[in-house]
């Protein structure tokens, strides 16, 4: 029998591990910039074409390599971050793995030029699909620069399944805020298609996130710090009336590595427990720095898991501080003792001078439908001595039965349902709307019930050309991150065919100058909410274009989740949704509605 087991050669080897490693172009730029960043740079210039397609180029000012190590750092496992296992446990670096780079150049051709500072030339290596195409000294800046053409050109299927260029570009923003956010003072610069959309000095933290989200932004941050034995937090928080559905901008960030982690997650919600709505999200920027060997960040190649050993412990100082920042720093009405050198103001008495309130007076008797024998008839009839009341007496209003002639009386007959006065519903946690129905009990999704309403109603506007803009009062500039202003651009078109006017101020800055016509609500809050729903998944069973802003400009308008509805706006809701043209499912396939059977009902109650 022949043996079959064989090892594979490290093309191959390199592609499998690129599999993991380089999953689209923003991976590539994680890894490259990472390296700057541990190579001591200073200065960072990041250039993207065709959203990473077609290049990619990377410019640091760092510690540069020789013309081995240059050769070397393409090898698999080859890193100059840790030498034993034990360095595991003491990181103090973004990357340790070594597979970055022979993952890059193993689906793409790489052309790297770097240089020492203790050397007068520099050297310039080629590589494309992991095979070495030409080194050669050349002369360059000290630091290095990569340039990485025509990603996955070897591995077709791959750069099939890419996205498009905004949806591609938006993920390289989001990778690179990710790394700018934790390095201040580092100077970062981005360009895409020959257009700057990055350009961030050197400075402190809060400058950064000013810098990177809006002055307005930064207005609405409160800081936090604490010190403990366990380790380090500090950051900054969002105050409660920040708080936001959709588009919070939340990062954790551990030894300057960022990370995703549900449970600290939680720990910022439960210091905002009852102070935003339910729903809303808060901003938060969040510093953890801890023992290296208390966290293990080789989990994953992406290193974005990260498992802490205290974690309760942590969860709890964290959630402690979040708390102390919004008491400490959100403004509260406090009680002042201190009245010396104040005029004594007297205290208000009410028997004291007080000014009784005017008397009405009117005639009972007075009937402006009864004719008069003669004009000088009785003074009692008299228009002149006996004017009109002043003041009609209050209607009295029918009285409400008590809650226990609610609870024992009889039950309400099927056809009462098929009368013409509109049945009573009911509205449960400010979520769903109950009704009753022949069958048993019928529970609506306001929310949900109210996007499909709404995505019938503005996709007829839109198929019929009928929705025209209505300028606001007063034109409002709005700030956007560069990851929205990445999505913004791609739904502009489609955005001004609906009905809105937004001018490019520059800087990521826009001016809502019109809105549709009959649309409602915030302008600014309005836009903020069709960008941050556009960049968030679910959109199956949408097709076309059009159908996807529909539903963005619906979800962005309903009626959201806790917001009180009287009995007349939940019997619109109903028969507007029962006009639709699917009553069951929402565009993106959630359901609406539930009925629970009247037998179920009786089972339950025995």
């Amino acid at each position: 029998m022949t043996d079959i087991i064989q090892l594979l050669p490290d093309t191959v080897a390199n592609q499998i591990a690129a599999g993991e490693v380089i999953q689209r172009p923003a991976s590539v730029i994680k890894e490259l910039v990472e390296n700057a960043v541990d190579a001591g740079a200073k200065n960072i210039h990041v250039i993207v074409l065709d959203a990473g397609r077609t290049s990619i180029q990377v410019i640091d000012d760092g510690l540069g390599m020789s013309e081995t190590d240059a050769r070397l750092a393409f090898e698999r496992h080859a890193t100059s971050k840790i030498r034993k296992a034990d360095d595991l446990f003491a990181l103090h670096t973004m990357g340790f793995r070594g597979e970055a780079l022979p993952s890059i150049a193993a689906v793409a051709q790489v052309e790297l030029t770097t240089r020492t500072a203790d050397e007068e030339i520099g050297t310039r290596l080629c590589i494309a699909a992991s095979k070495v195409v030409s080194q050669e000294p050349t002369s360059c800046p000290v630091g290095s620069n990569f340039k990485v053409d025509n990603l996955f050109y070897n591995v077709p299927v791959r750069r099939k399944f890419l996205k498009s260029n905004a949806t591609e570009l938006n993920n390289i923003l989001t990778a690179f805020e990710r790394i700018i956010l934790v390095y201040p003072d580092i100077a970062f610069t981005l360009h895409s298609n020959g257009t700057e959309l990055l350009n961030l000095r050197a400075g402190s933290l809060l400058q950064r996130i000013t810098d990177v989200f809006g002055k307005r932004f930064g207005q609405d941050l409160l800081p936090m710090e604490v010190n403990t034995a366990m380790g380090n937090i500090m950051g900054y928080v969002g105050k409660p009336e920040s708080a936001k559905r959709k588009g919070a901008h939340q990062y954790l960030f551990v030894n300057g590595r960022y990370m995703k982690h549900a449970y600290f997650h939680k720990a910022v919600l439960s210091a905002y427990e009852r102070l935003i709505p339910e729903g809303a999200q808060p901003p938060y920027f969040v510093y953890f720095e801890v023992a290296p060997a208390d966290i293990d960040v080789n989990i994953h190649p992406t290193k974005t898991e990260i498992k802490f050993e205290n974690e309760q412990p942590v969860w709890q100082i964290l959630s402690a501080a979040v708390k102390d920042a919004i008491g400490r720093f959100c403004e509260v009405p406090t009680i002042d003792f201190d009245t010396e050198g104040r005029p004594d103001i007297p205290v208000f008495d009410p028997l004291l001078n007080a000014v009784q309130p005017p008397k009405v007076t009117y005639n009972p008797s007075y009937n402006p439908f009864k004719s008069t024998a003669s004009p000088s008839s009785s003074s009692a009839s008299s228009p002149s001595s006996s004017p009109l009341p002043s003041f009609a007496p209050a209607s009295s209003k029918p009285s409400l039965p008590a809650d226990d002639d609610f609870l024992f009386s009889d039950p309400i007959p099927a056809q009462s349902l098929l009368s013409e006065k509109s049945p009573v519903h009911y509205q449960y946690k400010g979520r769903y709307i109950m009704t009753a129905v022949k069958s048993g009990l019928m529970i609506i999704d306001q929310y949900r019930a109210s996007v499909r309403i709404l995505f019938e109603k503005y996709l007829a506007q839109t198929a019929n050309r009928t929705m025209v803009p209505q300028s606001v009062l007063f034109p409002e500039a709005v700030k956007f991150a560069p990851s929205e202003v990445a999505i913004l651009q791609d739904i502009l078109p489609q955005l001004a065919k609906m009905g809105f006017e937004l001018v490019d101020l520059g800087g990521g800055s826009y001016a809502v100058n019109a809105i549709p016509n009959g649309v409602e609500g915030d302008p600014v809050a309005l836009v903020r909410n069709i960008v941050a729903d556009a960049a968030e998944k679910g959109e199956a069973g949408v097709s076309s274009q059009n159908e996807k802003l529909a539903l963005t400009l619906a979800r962005a308008t309903a009626v959201p989740y806790g917001q009180l509805l009287s009995n007349e706006e939940m019997e619109a809701v109903t028969n507007q949704l029962f006009s639709c043209s699917n009553v069951n499912y929402t565009p993106d396939g959630r359901a609406i509605l539930c009925i629970l059977p009247q037998a179920d009902i009786e089972n339950l109650l025995g």
